[in-house]
């Protein structure tokens, strides 16, 4: 009767492995990426680097570039 409990046992665990599987399907690193890629709206007009809000691209603008006038689109941002 060993054997029947082994069986049991291996099913249900190839039976989690295929849930696991299916579960993690749509969550492939390339669709993260992308999803992370279109957050980021807004670049940097000196350095082009990217940022998810204009409160983000204001802080960036002013510790990296503290030499260079506020671009117009960030005036009126509240940091």
């Amino acid at each position: 009767m060993a054997r029947g409990q082994q069986k049991l046992q291996s099913q249900a665990k190839a039976q989690e492995k295929q849930a696991k599987a299916k579960k993690q399907q749509g969550h492939s690193l390339l669709d993260q990426k992308k999803a992370a890629q279109k957050a980021l709206v807004h670049a940097c007009v000196v350095c082009k680097a990217q940022m998810p809000d204009p409160k983000t691209y204001k802080q960036h603008f002013e510790n990296k570039h503290p030499k260079n006038d506020l671009p117009e689109d960030l005036k009126d941002v509240q940091a």
